[in-house]
């Protein structure tokens, strides 16, 4: 599996479903994710390889970046997933992370996000990135903010649903 990123105490890698089912299975079900970013209705195992065949590597295949696990060093831990996704309804790629439950609080989203952000500007040489979020997570919201991103507006990302709020670099 492929390293993309290393950082002092992470490393973020391609995504495999077969290697990553489990523990994306974990994730998109953990109270959490589905709060803050939504319910994706991946109830099995199968489901949730074909949820990373669907997503993370087509989106590897068709931009040259996705999200990627992020795995603590020192352990091999898997702690959740950061990267960059490309949605149809925004103007550029957006920087996406989620943790498992158990590993937040310990500042990895903000290592992860910040890693993500520096390979885009200088690996990827994306001009701006963007970032979504609801209005009601504060802790995603300062996060954005301690990477450098500006409030723009409120989005309908996700038709019928409610209004995100749109941040960009």
């Amino acid at each position: 599996m492929d390293v993309v990123i290393r950082t002092a105490r992470l490393l973020l890698r391609q995504l495999d479903p077969e290697v990553d089912a489990a523990m994306m299975l974990a994730l998109l079900n953990d109270p959490g994710f589905i709060r803050n970013i939504g319910d994706r209705q991946v109830r099995t195992h199968g489901q949730a390889a074909d949820y990373v065949r669907s997503g993370p590597c087509a989106s590897y295949l068709a931009h040259g970046h996705g999200m990627y696990a992020v795995i603590r060093r020192d352990d091999g831990e898997w702690l959740g997933n950061a990267g960059l996704v490309r949605r149809a309804q925004l103007p550029m790629a957006d920087i996406g992370y989620a943790l498992l439950a158990a590993h937040a609080g310990s500042g990895y989203a903000f290592e992860a996000a910040a890693a993500v952000r520096d390979h885009a500007r200088t690996v990827l040489r994306l001009p701006a990135l963007a970032a979504i979020v609801r209005p009601d997570n504060a802790r995603s919201i300062h996060l954005l903010q301690r990477l450098g991103m500006e409030y723009q507006d409120m989005r309908e990302v996700v038709p019928g649903q409610p209004p995100l709020a749109y941040y960009q670099m």
